[in-house]
């Protein structure tokens, strides 16, 4: 059976929880493809946005940044509990009491950076659900210099560890996360599994 190839860009920031629950989405969907077209072959790019670029490095108070953002505390929980309802739907805890500060991203992205022509694509993944669950789930800081260079260590990354933040990609998506399959179809939002398997077949029938 003759391989098809599908290139899919993913736009996401590792401070989205809709990118982390977007992206368990996109494991079911390309779970479902591969399962009735085997012959199929991902070619995955990641483009890794920045959507609070004028973050101090050393990042801000999370509580008091969300409720500055939305206006009151009542505000935050309120978001926080419907995140937290549609991260339970693809088995995620959000932990927002544990996180102490909304991080600058640019070292972490770094990191991805360099992992990206150091590792395979499944160690890659591996390395970006742990940078999303160490700031959703274990409340660890992603611009912490030392949790960084461990998860360097860890997963065989060679880097420096103050390496600047690369510059932003030059494919800018409208929002995150948001999914390009064949270059010609997009799909914004931490969508159903049907519908971005729906999307895939739409390009893989071109």
């Amino acid at each position: 059976m003759t391989p098809k190839r599908l290139r899919i860009d993913i736009c996401i920031d590792l401070i989205c929880p809709w990118c982390q629950i977007g992206l368990r989405q996109f494991e079911r969907a390309r779970a479902l493809l591969r399962a009735e077209q085997p012959n199929v072959e991902f070619d995955l790019h990641w483009h890794l946005q920045t959507l609070l670029p004028d973050l101090p490095k050393e990042g801000r108070p999370f509580t008091e940044f969300y409720e500055e953002r939305l206006g009151s505390a009542e505000a935050v929980a309120a978001r926080q509990a419907q995140v937290r309802e549609a991260g339970r739907t693809v088995g995620l805890d959000f932990a927002f009491e544990r996180i102490q500060r909304m991080p600058h991203t640019g070292l972490a992205q770094a990191l991805l950076s360099d992992a990206s022509t150091q590792l395979r694509p499944e160690a890659f993944e591996q390395l970006l659900e742990r940078l999303f669950a160490a700031h959703f789930q274990r409340g660890e800081s992603l611009c912490d210099p030392q949790l960084l260079a461990a998860l360097a260590h860890e997963f065989g990354v060679i880097r420096e560890v103050n390496t600047p933040a690369p510059p932003q990609p030059e494919l800018r998506a409208p929002s995150v996360p948001y999914f390009i399959f064949d270059r010609l179809f997009g799909l914004g939002g931490a969508r159903d599994p049907q519908d971005l398997l729906a999307m895939m077949r739409q390009a893989l029938a071109r």
